[in-house]
Order: C-alpha cells, then structure tokens, then sequence
C-alpha cells in the first residue's frame, strides 16, 4: 500500500498557492508514491478527515502504517522535501 494523500477534490487546480497541490507536488518532486484519495468539498462532510485528524482540514497524509500526518501544507511540504515524511512529529 502506498503513502495516501488526502486533500480536496479540486485535483485540476495546479497552482502554487493551493494547500493541496503544494504538498503533492512536493511528494512528485520527491518521488514519493502515493495515491490520492479525494475528499468532500463541504466541511461539514469531512467526517473521515475529524476522526482521523481533529480537524476538517486538508491536506493531510496517511502513511502505510496509518499514521496521520497533519500539519500545514508548507510545513508538511518541506517535511516530504527534506525526507522526514516519516519522522515522528514532534509533540505539541
């Protein structure tokens, strides 16, 4: 099973402000594979991203082992950047 990115439905908008296409870009980049599983546009349908996250929030990133990765897209996308995908995340 593949690293799972799950983000917004919106897949066509390539731009580099878009939170969700930041973070898959960088998992391009960085030739990490994944699969995307698209979530609903409407927050109050995102019961999946609540449960697994806290919050209703996208992007967030499921490991292999189901370990959530949720942080915000820039700090997530330097994170796949700099091959710490799956470094513990520091506790808050």
């Amino acid at each position: 099973m593949a690293v799972k990115l799950h983000r917004c439905s919106n897949v066509w908008v390539k731009i580099e402000g878009h939170p969700c296409w930041r973070v898959q870009k960088a998992l391009d980049d960085t030739g990490v594979e994944y699969e995307i599983v698209k979530e609903p546009l409407r927050k109050s349908k995102r019961t999946e991203t609540v449960e697994k996250t806290g919050q209703n929030l996208f992007p967030w990133i499921e490991l292999e082992d189901g370990t959530v990765i949720r942080e915000e897209s820039k700090d997530l996308a330097e994170r796949v950047r700099a091959g710490r995908l799956r470094e513990q995340a520091p506790a808050t």
